[in-house]
């Protein structure tokens, strides 16, 4: 019994090996393919947001199109039609309209 033991306990230590590599490569593969274009997409958003600028055209993360009337570090006081105001966090606006427009314009 001890020796049947020992004859699957030395077989599992190859496994372990390649089970090793193998997790280390679907690592990998995660990483380049998910984790990484992921964070690169967010610092691009944090970075516009840090850009933004009063009279620019943007995108809410809800949907809404709107012009930047004032600024401040929290929130944002968004035109979204004439004489209509709503005030916003920061951290919900989404995309530039311009680029967004152009972006369709060009799929069509």
């Amino acid at each position: 019994m001890s020796t049947m033991f020992i004859v699957l306990q030395a077989a599992g230590g190859g496994m372990d090996m390649s089970f090793l590599i193998m997790m280390l490569a679907i690592f990998a593969i995660m990483y380049f393919f998910m984790i990484r274009p992921q964070n690169k997409k967010q610092k691009e958003i944090q970075n516009f947001r840090r850009n933004l600028e009063v009279g620019q055209e943007v995108i809410t993360a809800g949907g809404i199109y709107g012009k930047i009337k004032e600024l401040n570090d929290n929130y944002v006081i968004l035109e979204i039609a004439s004489a209509v105001r709503i005030k916003i966090d920061r951290n919900s606006i989404y995309a530039n309209a311009a680029s967004s427009n152009e972006q369709q314009m060009s799929k069509q």
